[in-house]
C-alpha cells in the first residue's frame, strides 16, 4: 500500500481513501465502510432515495453487509440475503457461482444456503454493494438470483469505478476514478 490519498465527499461526507496499487501502473482508491457508522447511513440513506420498489434485497459478503444491513433498518424491511463467500455448517441445499474481484488475488466463491434461495424466488430483488468496478462481483449476484428464479429490478452500489460508471443499469452515489502508477486520476 502507498502513503498516497484520494479526498472524496461521498453522500456529504468528506473521506480520505488510500490509495492501493493493483501493479505497476494502476491503483485504485480503497473505500472501506467497516466501522464508519456515519458514512454507513448516510449512504444508505441516499441509497433508499433512489431504491426502485422491491421485495429483498441481496449483497455479497463482506463490504456490502454494514451497507445492505443499515439501508434494510431504514426501510423497516426484517429480513435481507446475504451471499457467503464459502458454505457455512447451517446452510443447506447450497447454491454456487464463481467470481474474480479486483480486490482480490484468487477466484472467489459465493453460496447461497437453499432456505434462502427458496425465499428469493419469485421476489423483487435489489441488489446492494459498496462498490462495483468490473462488474464481477455483480454478475455472480445476478447468476445467483437468476438461477433461484427472483427478479432483478435494481443495481445499487455507493461508488462506481472504471467501466462500471458507464453502466445505464446501475445507481450509484459517486464515481470513483482509477489512479495510474503516480496516484493520479485516471479516465
Amino acid at each position: 500500500m502507498s502513503d498516497k490519498y484520494y479526498t472524496m465527499t461521498i453522500a456529504g461526507l468528506q473521506r480520505d481513501l488510500p490509495l492501493c496499487p493493483l501493479n505497476d501502473d494502476l491503483m485504485i482508491g480503497a473505500f472501506v465502510i467497516f466501522g464508519d457508522m456515519e458514512l454507513t447511513t448516510a449512504c444508505a440513506k441516499e441509497l433508499l432515495k433512489r431504491i426502485p420498489e422491491h421485495d429483498v434485497m441481496i449483497t455479497a459478503e463482506s463490504k456490502g453487509i454494514p451497507l445492505i444491513c443499515e439501508m434494510a433498518r431504514l426501510s423497516g424491511n426484517e429480513r435481507y440475503v446475504l451471499a457467503r463467500k464459502a458454505p457455512k455448517l447451517y446452510m443447506r441445499d447450497v447454491l454456487t457461482v464463481e467470481v474474480n474481484s479486483i480486490t482480490t488475488d484468487h477466484k472467489q466463491t459465493l453460496c447461497l444456503d437453499g432456505h434462502d434461495a427458496e425465499y428469493l424466488k419469485g421476489k423483487r430483488v435489489v441488489i446492494v454493494d459498496d462498490v462495483i468496478s468490473t462488474g464481477e462481483s455483480l454478475h455472480a449476484l445476478e447468476a445467483l438470483v437468476n438461477r433461484v428464479g427472483g427478479n432483478i429490478v435494481g443495481r445499487m452500489a455507493i461508488l462506481a469505478e472504471g467501466d462500471a460508471t458507464k453502466r445505464e443499469d446501475l445507481v450509484y452515489l459517486e464515481k470513483l476514478p482509477l489512479f495510474n502508477g503516480e496516484g493520479q486520476p485516471i479516465d
